[in-house]
């Protein structure tokens, strides 16, 4: 099969079923509710969307822009359908394209996103799984005051480590964004909400210095 074929099928296949999880996961608070005889307030619904939709609906066209280039078709459709993107999917699949040597946009890339996400997926649902069946044995650590701040700090712990592997390739092209995202983070808290939205400035500020420094670079070879 060629990489035409693969990705048209990837397509069909992917928009089929991210069409499926869509109507699943929409559909599944009427189902109970019918069944159980309380249906939403549709009233409700619409307020609560108006609160907070707009702010996940910019958010989530942020991400859909700026992953689906570094994870390709199959990835992309993988990690958006199944979810955790920021704290699962994206980490997993950037570890496994450091470890492979592949490059963004390539078709070597593209099967190390999709194969990586596909594991992760899997290992995330056995562990749930897993999870679930020990909740009630395990309580009792997992509530322990002990472990309460290693708890809270795994995701920070985790993006710590991933993005030290891309700050140290560009120390002082990467220290111009980080300080300036923790300098308001810090002055304005509210906005560790936002992450999502934060990656836009963040990031033109970023592609800003390089395109700088690429331009300045390019002068100093043509002098």
């Amino acid at each position: 099969m060629n990489i035409d074929k693969f990705n048209r099928n990837t397509h069909i296949i992917g928009r089929i079923v991210s069409a499926i999880t869509l109507v699943l996961l929409v559909g599944a608070p009427f189902v109970i509710g019918k069944y159980l005889g309380a249906m939403p307030d549709l009233g409700a619904v619409a307020k609560g969307f108006l609160a907070v939709g707009l702010v996940w609906t910019v958010s989530s066209v942020v991400e859909f822009l700026v992953y689906t280039p570094m994870l390709g078709a199959g990835g992309g459709y993988l990690a958006f359908i199944t979810g955790n993107l920021i704290n699962m999917k994206i980490p997993c699949a950037m570890n496994a394209r450091e470890i492979a040597g592949t490059k963004a946009g390539t078709t070597e890339n593209e099967i190390i996103s999709t194969l990586s996400i596909a594991t992760s997926s899997l290992v995330t649902i056995a562990i749930l799984a897993l999870g679930v069946l020990l909740l009630v044995p395990l309580q009792p650590i997992l509530q322990s005051p002990m472990l309460a701040p290693a708890f809270d700090n795994v995701v920070p712990a985790l993006f710590g480590a991933m993005a030290y592997q891309y700050y140290r390739k560009n120390i002082r092209l990467a220290l111009a964004p980080l300080l300036l995202m923790s300098a308001l983070f810090i002055l304005f808290p509210a906005l560790t909400s936002q992450t999502s939205i934060m990656i836009i400035p963040s990031g033109a500020l970023a592609i800003g210095l390089a395109f700088l420094g690429w331009k300045k670079s390019s002068a100093k070879e043509q002098a």
